[in-house]
């Protein structure tokens, strides 16, 4: 039953839509590994998908104008559209408005994804064998560091599940990269906004607290296919340093 899961996930591919700005002041003090910038991570996502499994498409803020054409514009292969927000939050509520009119198949699998994040090799696979797993609602590939030495988490207790690459484990939250089929995200539309709305962050921790009430599952890889680019809460089990020094 799960290898036939897996084969109709992949008779339809991964819609991924990655947002793209020329400055963001929410991350400018973020602390990065050397040698991080925002090209290398995409550089990685192109050189780690699979095209015969993923469509792409890039979302590019161009509010806070640029005399240097952003890097996504070099390449031609993928989609590109390009919006004016200036905001976190702006982009991410346009987000949700644009994936909503491309009118997917319920079973399609949406993977948001931000420009700071990293990627192993074979990503896309994990991501779809998370979804083999009958409880999961949502998806991320990234292991959030702080769950493992935050005292708000010191309590923290998760299932354990585990597909042919790794184990998963439910976790409580994530970032706003993460994956969901797009019946989930349209069931769901309504508390995606309301987390965005008004703010200038989007406050992820919380939507997805909100999201737990309503009887959805988060997982998590275990170990991470992915991390967010901040040093002290990479994902644990890799050296990240070493994947970002190959681009």
């Amino acid at each position: 039953m799960i290898f036939k899961k897996i084969k109709e996930m992949f008779s339809t591919k991964i819609e991924v839509i990655v947002r793209h700005c020329h400055f963001s002041d929410i991350s400018a003090h973020k602390n990065r590994l050397s040698g991080f910038s925002r090209k290398k991570c995409h550089d990685n996502l192109l050189a780690t998908l699979d095209p015969k499994k993923v469509n792409l498409t890039f979302l590019l803020d161009t509010y806070h104008p640029s005399t240097t054409p952003h890097f996504v514009l070099q390449q031609t292969k993928y989609p590109v559209v390009e919006i004016k927000e200036g905001t976190e939050t702006g982009s991410f509520l346009y987000l949700l408005s644009y994936v909503e009119s491309l009118k997917l198949s319920p079973q399609t699998i949406v993977y948001f994804l931000e420009d700071d994040y990293l990627h192993r090799e074979e990503w896309v696979d994990v991501l779809m064998e998370g979804f083999s797993i009958p409880e999961a609602h949502y998806v991320t590939l990234f292991d959030h560091r702080d769950k493992y030495f935050h005292p708000n988490y010191s309590q923290l207790q998760s299932k354990i599940f585990h597909t042919e690459h790794c184990h998963w484990r439910t976790t409580p939250s994530t970032t706003n990269t993460y994956a969901m089929r797009y019946g989930t995200l349209k069931q769901d539309m309504e508390i995606h906004r309301q987390f965005s709305e008004g703010r200038k962050i989007s406050a992820d921790h919380e939507k997805f607290l909100a999201l737990g009430t309503q009887g959805r599952n988060l997982i998590s890889s275990i170990p991470g296919w992915s991390t967010h680019v901040e040093e002290e809460f990479l994902s644990p089990c890799t050296d990240w340093k070493q994947v970002l020094s190959l681009f």
